[in-house]
């Protein structure tokens, strides 16, 4: 069963890399992806592939993590002897809930490691809900789109946001292997979904000299942490990201950033009104 669970798990990314492209790109890797898709789910016994067309025409998101003992989506309580049934994966474990299809985390999985606020303190708005200044990289030593990841992710934990980051950086480059995440512009956005336990995390670095990605050419690299449940709203976030930056004044202001503390004030400022 387990060789099952990890074909649904590759099956769902493959579906939400495709919605990416669809919203994101230029459609011309709809085909190849429909047809991975496609092969992904001739693969499925014949009962869990209804289960998961089932699934599906709800909800693109048919899989949900166990976190916390807690379904990661809609953050419903998993019982004690239900949490070991997942564990175990001898069979699909649905949750109670939202009826999304249950899995455990492999123990050295990238996780969100992030404090919850305390109750008196201000709420974050715009982009300061995702990011922060220690997550600002203004001259990125890397030349290569591995080092560059690696670079970023790093950051993210050793200022304490994920656990992990060689994990990271792995699912991040299997990511890559996909469809490259190279927008134009002088832009990408590296992600790895399914990093549960807090929020949704950006770091973001610059090099002024380029970095050659799958043949573009990226001054600016956007690495996302992202829980399953805010996939949708991350393809939003992308979005807008991509179009504030699609103005060349406001990736120059960037990339032309000398520290951390000018750039992260420069990225508040130019994205105030597409990030809410």
């Amino acid at each position: 069963m387990k060789s099952q669970i990890n074909t649904l798990r590759q099956l769902q990314e493959l579906v939400l890399t495709r919605d990416e492209h669809h919203q994101t790109g230029d459609g011309s890797h709809l085909e190849s992806l429909n047809e991975s898709i496609a092969e992904l789910q001739d693969k499925l016994e014949p009962q869990i592939a209804a289960m998961y067309l089932k699934l599906y025409k709800k909800s693109h998101i048919v899989m949900a993590a166990m976190s916390n003992s807690c379904c990661s989506v809609c953050g419903m309580q998993v019982p004690i002897a239900q949490g070991q049934q997942v564990r175990l994966a001898q069979h699909l474990v649905t949750c109670s809930s939202c009826g999304r299809i249950l899995f455990a985390n492999d123990a050295d999985e990238a996780r969100n490691v992030t404090e919850r606020p305390s109750p008196g303190d201000d709420p974050k708005t715009g982009i300061s809900r995702f990011s922060a200044e220690e997550l600002m990289v203004p001259e990125l030593k890397a030349e290569t789109q591995a080092d560059a990841i690696a670079e970023l992710a790093y950051a993210m934990e050793s200022n304490k946001f994920i656990a992990n980051a060689d994990s990271l950086v792995s699912a991040a480059m299997d990511r890559e292997g996909v469809l490259s995440t190279a927008m134009g512009n002088g832009i990408a956005f590296p992600h790895v979904r399914g990093v549960e336990g807090g929020g949704l995390t950006l770091a973001i670095g610059v090099s002024k000299k380029g970095i050659d990605w799958e043949g573009e050419k990226v001054n600016m690299v956007i690495l996302s942490a992202i829980p399953v449940a805010v996939s949708a709203f991350y393809l939003r976030l992308m979005a807008g990201l991509s179009q504030v930056f699609s103005k060349k004044e406001n990736l120059d202001a960037i990339v032309s950033s000398g520290d951390k503390a000018s750039m992260w004030k420069t990225l508040v400022k130019v994205t105030r009104h597409a990030v809410k």
